[in-house]
């Protein structure tokens, strides 16, 4: 199973996409905290990366996955309100792949990630 951690201050956000993503067959790892998605990373890195951009830290810990080793084989979802270009290409300098539009919701994270999880 692919590993996957959603790094995002809210209880809420990260319950729910965990709740969807395991169900596709994903093994999710909440992080509440910048420190804390970096630790976690540190410890055991993911193949997935979703870090919310209001996160304090947020572009920090992209840019310090993808000074781990093999981090830059780790894909990562800078995840926005909006489609803010400005927002977004800063979280692209950092290092994201991807981008995911807030509040998502199963559709979206099905159509996302649906067969991501046996891949690989």
């Amino acid at each position: 199973m692919q590993r996957l951690m959603i790094a995002d201050g809210s209880d809420v956000v990260r319950k729910v996409g965990k709740r969807i993503l395991s169900e596709l067959g994903f093994v999710v790892v909440e992080a509440e905290s910048a420190r804390e998605a970096i630790n976690r990373c540190q410890a055991e890195l993911p193949a997935f990366l979703i870090v919310d951009a209001a996160l304090e830290g947020a572009l920090d810990v992209i840019q310090a996955v993808r000074g781990l080793p093999n981090g830059k084989d780790v894909r990562i979802f800078y995840c926005v309100i909006e489609a803010d270009l400005k927002k977004m290409m800063l979280g692209k300098r950092a290092g994201a792949n991807d981008f995911l539009l807030k509040p998502f919701d199963r559709k979206i994270l099905t159509s996302v990630f649906g067969g991501l999880a046996v891949a690989a």
